[in-house]
């Protein structure tokens, strides 16, 4: 799409001509970082040549399962050679060192070719292959054209195999280890919303990779899977004290009755205890991917305007932080300094879910406000440690200053994926 048809100032009449400048100039500073992560074997998750890695950050220098897709996914508006090729590489790396059992690596080393499954403490990242699965659909749903997927059949089928296990009970949701995903050094486990909320997406897209293979009957089954996925997300993760007790008794949600009728979806869950914080990525993916209706998306962001997760810029990541002393906290919160209150996973500020929260506004149908947060993201990665325009990772959640790594693909990827979905019919945005 051309920046011109993306940027019509008669579509952005509420904003100045120099906040209008201000988005063009980001969107284009975007594309440049996404093309300073081009490598021969995908994008990696920042820069290699402005970040400076040693001892665990080593790890930086790879191409990652979760990362990587993601930044597939939000940049296939783009029509640049270059990046396009690397979207597939991207998804050929991760796919071609897949583990005899079906598992995906979370990430692969550029250097030495060498790929992990592992993340902090070995312990197995979840969310990396269920990102796949969901890059490899966005591919060829795009192009319109199946062939990757025909290729890679077997592969993406064993994936999926391997992700099903994660089911050890039938209960519909995945079973998620301590620290198994994205949050790589915080306390969620068991039922993790972020981790079901991508199983239905995968289960959805999956589906519909085997109907365009020619394959109706196997596709029909992973939709009705999905649909059952999802109907157990919402009813174990929405609260309400008018809780339906027709299908399997009492629910995790209406055993902690005592929360009342929620306004977000809750972050996790276990049969020994749940955490009743708002993971807000959990959320904005939610209602992206169509689990939950507008009305339901709508108290929810009436509760994260009113506290404010886009100030000082869009967005924190969850709400509110764990703090030292309390029941969720956890003492290796202070590895590296990542997750004390307000940093990194425990309520930073991610440009990239900002973008998510650009998307969502639009898709509520609250188009100006939508453009405004846009302008308040595009403020956020002008920002930067050594030079302006870094597309940092995170930032602190109360100071807003850059924290993170220089040029993160995810965040300029998602800054794109948002002004392009201001310019689709709000209820046509579907997806992650």
């Amino acid at each position: 799409m051309a920046k011109s048809l993306l940027f019509d100032p008669s579509d952005y009449r509420e904003l100045s001509s120099e906040e209008q400048a201000l988005l063009q100039s980001a969107y284009q500073r975007a594309i440049d970082a996404l093309h300073r992560n081009i490598t021969p074997k995908g994008f990696s998750a920042c820069s290699l040549d402005d970040n400076v890695v040693s001892g665990t950050d080593a790890n930086y220098r790879s191409v990652w399962a979760r990362d990587g897709a993601k930044t597939v996914i939000w940049s296939l508006d783009l029509v640049d050679e270059e990046i396009n090729a690397c979207q597939e590489a991207t998804l050929r790396t991760i796919l071609d060192h897949q583990a005899p059992a079906g598992q995906l690596p979370a990430h692969v080393l550029i250097d030495s070719d060498h790929a992990e499954y592992g993340g902090v403490g070995g312990i197995t990242s979840i969310d990396g292959a269920i990102w796949t699965v969901i890059a490899a659909w966005w591919l060829c749903h795009k192009r319109n054209d199946w062939s990757f997927a025909e290729e890679y059949r077997d592969c993406i089928q064993r994936a999926v195999d391997w992700l099903s296990a994660l089911d050890s009970n039938n209960c519909g949701m995945l079973e998620i280890p301590e620290a198994g995903d994205w949050t790589d050094l915080f306390a969620r486990s068991y039922h993790v919303l972020y981790d079901e909320v991508l199983w239905r997406r995968c289960l959805i897209c999956y589906s519909d990779m085997l109907r365009n293979l020619g394959n109706a009957g196997r596709a029909d089954d992973y939709a009705h899977w999905a649909d059952h996925v999802g109907r157990v997300i919402l009813k174990n993760f929405w609260p309400s004290t008018q809780a339906d007790r027709g299908e399997g008794g009492l629910n995790f949600a209406e055993v902690q009755y005592e929360l009342g009728d929620a306004r977000y979806l809750v972050a996790q869950i276990s049969p020994f205890n749940y955490s009743w914080r708002c993971d807000v990525y959990g959320n904005l993916l939610a209602y992206l991917t169509n689990l939950i209706d507008k009305e339901r998306a709508t108290q929810t962001f009436r509760f994260l305007w009113g506290v404010g997760v886009n100030e000082p810029g869009p967005v924190k990541n969850a709400y509110p932080p764990i703090q030292a002393g309390d029941p969720e906290w956890r003492d290796y919160f202070t590895v590296n300094l990542l997750n004390l209150p307000n940093h990194y996973h425990n309520g930073g500020i991610w440009p990239f879910i900002g973008g998510l929260w650009v998307r969502y506004i639009h898709k509520l149908g609250m188009q100006a406000l939508a453009r405004r947060e846009l302008v308040k993201l595009a403020h956020l990665c002008a920002q930067g440690v050594v030079s302006e325009w870094e597309f940092n990772e995170w930032h602190h959640g109360e100071t807003g200053r850059p924290m993170g790594k220089a040029y993160q693909a995810w965040s300029a990827a998602s800054y794109i994926k948002a002004c392009h979905d201001l310019h689709v019919d709000p209820e046509a945005v579907n997806g992650a």
